[in-house]
């Protein structure tokens, strides 16, 4: 099975979908996120075709990408939603999304955000704990109501993933040990104000191969049919984590922009539901899948300006106007995102460091990666951008938030502008024993 997504050079420019990229970097500035709707819609659909033998039902994790926009297209397409806070329940409903087809996971829910989330109707709680277990039938004994639940089992499965996106082991802070799963069941059972509705489990985020799932689903799921057997469970949700391809081919100085990850010995939905389906189906259970980056991540990019072009020595920077603050994959996960100028480009080519203007040596997109010779003024684009992108953002060195921009065919919208300067300190303000700087008293001339 080929993915696909919708960037692609068209006459030597850079296109999303059928629009000109830099088109919309000179309306809209840079940095600027653009997201193509074709491709979100596309990689859902993929996976719910592959996953069709099962009922299923995708729930995407709105921590990837909680664009309203972005929302709007999966709650369109039939989506449920994978949310960790009352902000992002509120976000997808917001967006047109049901708070029936939620499922909210986290090891730190309040009280406040459990009453929230039992007002809006939300699908089932992921349960991280005994303590939380607990405070979810206070809470819904206050409210009288039944909660919905499902604990989430630790399988401790290696996903053999980067150290902070790993979450199946036991060294690991999510879920409930394996071996002390149905004990808490029993013991669940027995709380007057809580619905045992199924059981979720999570091994961990951008994972290129099928065994560590089919791993961790071989423990689990005779777990899920006894808990079906004995409580009446109707769904086994066997978490998110499908990984992408964050490098593209370069074919004759070309780029493919998109390589069959089975081309690289890498997982594909195809792989991934020709080795869990037959072992789900006949669990007769609803199976929740819980993916973010899969659906995301290839559909965005991060445009930046080149500012200065530098050599120091024998290093060669590309100074430009995005920064770790806008994307901070790279510095936080020394992750790798290919990047390539608007402008097709052969010929020469040199060993760079793209650096943004922050005033840390951590501000780095690429160390040394060889890249077409570009100039002061010209354009890149940062690929694989629309998952943990936008969404990591800060205000770091007092920076705005860049626009996003929602492509689709021909059409392009701001789905979240510029935020102006002054938004950034909105809220603060000097204590109240504070007298007002001199400067600030003076009135101009």
């Amino acid at each position: 099975m080929r993915i696909m997504h919708y960037f692609r050079y068209v006459d030597g420019h850079l296109h999303c979908e059928g629009l000109r990229v830099e088109r919309l970097a000179r309306e809209y500035g840079t940095p600027l996120y653009v997201y193509s709707q074709k491709t979100l819609e596309d990689h859902y659909g993929r996976l719910d075709a592959v996953l069709a033998p099962l009922d299923n039902l995708i729930c995407y994790a709105v921590k990837a990408n909680s664009n309203l926009a972005v929302l709007r297209t999966f709650a369109d397409l039939g989506s449920g939603f994978d949310i960790v806070s009352a902000g992002e329940l509120e976000r997808v409903i917001a967006a047109g999304g049901n708070p029936a087809r939620c499922v909210f996971a986290g090891v730190g829910k309040t009280e406040a955000e459990i009453a929230l989330a039992l007002r809006r109707g939300i699908y089932a709680f992921n349960v991280e704990s005994e303590a939380e277990l607990a405070r979810i039938d206070r809470v819904a004994a206050r409210l009288r109501k039944r909660a919905p639940v499902a604990v989430r089992v630790n399988p401790n499965v290696d996903a053999q993933t980067h150290a902070k996106i790993t979450t199946g082991t036991y060294e690991n802070k999510f879920g409930i040990a394996f071996e002390s799963v149905l004990p808490l069941y029993q013991r669940a059972a027995r709380l007057k104000h809580l619905r045992l509705r199924g059981i979720q489990m999570h091994i961990g985020s951008q994972l290129t191969e099928v065994k560590p799932f089919e791993s961790a689903v071989r423990r689990v799921a005779p777990l899920a049919a006894t808990l079906a057997k004995k409580y009446g469970i109707e769904f086994f949700s066997i978490g998110g984590g499908i990984g992408i391809v964050y490098e593209s081919a370069l074919a004759s100085g070309q780029p493919d922009w998109w390589v069959t990850p089975a081309a690289k010995g890498l997982l594909t939905p195809v792989t991934y539901a020709s080795k869990l389906v037959p072992l789900l189906r006949p669990l007769g259970l609803k199976i929740l899948v819980e993916p973010g980056r899969f659906l995301v991540g290839n559909a965005g990019i991060l445009v930046t300006r080149i500012e200065y072009v530098k050599k120091t020595g024998e290093k060669r920077f590309l100074i430009v106007d995005a920064a770790m603050n806008d994307l901070v994959r790279p510095a936080f996960y020394d992750a790798y995102h290919e990047i390539l100028p608007l402008r097709c480009r052969c010929g020469a080519q040199a060993l760079f460091d793209v650096v943004g203007p922050i005033c840390e040596s951590g501000d780095f997109f690429c160390r040394d990666r060889l890249l077409p010779a570009v100039d002061e003024g010209e354009y890149l684009a940062l690929f694989s951008a629309g998952a943990y992108g936008a969404v990591m953002g800060s205000n770091y060195n007092s920076r705005p938030f860049p626009p996003e921009i929602l492509v689709s065919e021909r059409r392009a919208d701001c789905v979240r502008r510029r935020q102006p300067l002054e938004r950034i300190w909105e809220g603060e303000r000097a204590a109240s024993w504070q007298a007002r700087p001199a400067s600030s008293r003076r009135r101009p001339r």
